[in-house]
């Protein structure tokens, strides 16, 4: 495995823009000038505290549990063997510790997650070897990428809107001061803790103020209606009971009790002590080869029984919902979706990604 002990993490390379490279330092304070890193700063440090707490007790460690996080991660990154596995890594700056202390580290706070208080130390403050390790946080939980994603889509759309509307970088500023709770005095000092200067400060509110009139062009209620008609049959929600069984002849023994004697399906599971919930599904979230299933039964109406893993889950529909731009939840990913296909396009001509994968940015 190549040595990565020359290479701070901070000085990864992870996009270029017109003959200018940015690192991961880049990223992290674009998000942190955004007001976007804090809560996963916070969530950090509760569980760095829980690893302290579990290595105080002497807690044994669930190996196996740890070892299934493990291959969900190597699954999802398609790295099949440890040599695949090692190289990734390398490519980031990080060892094989890193990688297993990331896993025993998230092991130990959700087993202490309701017992914690961690240490009240800001980003900025922290020690160097803290921030290091909140960097391999970062880059193994995918926040590095999409943080890379949106300083992309910024410097993307700045790339297009040279010079923007001085009114909107003004916007912007106060959006800062505000954001941070600081008057224009006490900046000099919030830039001096983050070490950088008030050219780059300019630069994070032109990009900022670029970024913000490119998405307010495109976020118009035309726009809009056209994403809606086009993702009508994706974005149809579907309220659902659904029961869990463990084998098929107990679900079709289910199916029977609701659709001939009248049960609930609550009651069904109640009675066989089954697992039951209710759980509001997008058509693009279920399976396609389960979808069709789904737009062809009326509400109030049971499926047969599907297979899930080890399993069968029995669904009855309690509501089917056409999309509308009156739901939050609709409209979020409609904007969503004509964000990431307009970024996209425009970083393809302007910015060039580094390392990892494009994800999605806000």
């Amino acid at each position: 495995m190549p040595s990565t002990e020359s290479v701070s993490h901070h000085d990864l390379i992870v996009c270029a823009c017109e003959d200018q490279e940015y690192t991961a330092r880049d990223a992290i304070d674009a998000a942190i000038f955004r007001g976007e890193l804090e809560a996963k700063w916070k969530e950090f440090l509760e569980a760095v505290e829980a690893e302290k707490r579990s290595d105080e007790l002497d807690l044994d460690l669930d190996e196996a549990a740890i070892s299934s996080a493990v291959e969900a991660f190597r699954y999802e990154y398609d790295l099949i063997t440890a040599e695949e596995t090692e190289e990734w890594l390398a490519n980031r700056g990080l060892t094989l510790d890193d990688f297993t202390d990331y896993f025993t580290r998230h092991y130990c706070a959700n087993a202490f997650h309701k017992e914690i208080v961690p240490v009240d130390v800001d980003y900025q403050s922290a020690s160097r070897e803290l921030r290091e390790s909140f960097l391999t946080e970062l880059i193994l939980s995918g926040e590095l990428d999409r943080m890379t994603t949106a300083l992309m889509w910024r410097l993307a759309a700045h790339c297009v809107e040279k010079d923007p509307d001085p009114d909107a970088i003004a916007v912007a500023e106060q959006k800062f001061f505000d954001r941070n709770e600081i008057e224009p005095a006490q900046l000099a000092d919030w830039l001096e803790r983050l070490g950088r200067d008030s050219e780059w400060f300019n630069i994070m509110l032109v990009i900022g103020a670029t970024y913000r009139i490119r998405r307010d062009t495109l976020l118009v209620p035309q726009a809009r209606q056209r994403g809606l008609a086009a993702l009508r049959l994706p974005l149809t929600r579907f309220e659902t009971e659904i029961v869990e069984f463990e084998s098929r002849d107990a679900a079709k023994e289910a199916l029977f009790c609701v659709r001939e004697d009248g049960m609930s399906m609550e009651d069904v599971a109640r009675e066989g002590r089954y697992p039951y919930r209710r759980v509001n599904l997008l058509l693009e979230d279920i399976p396609i080869d389960t979808q069709q299933r789904f737009l062809c039964v009326s509400t109030g109406q049971v499926l047969k029984p599907i297979e899930r893993g080890d399993g069968f889950e029995l669904y009855r529909i309690l509501k089917k919902i056409e999309p509308s731009l009156d739901d939050p939840r609709v409209k979020s990913e409609i904007d969503q979706r004509l964000l990431d296909r307009h970024f996209s396009e425009l970083v393809s001509k302007h910015v060039e990604r580094r390392f990892g994968s494009p994800v999605t940015a806000q």
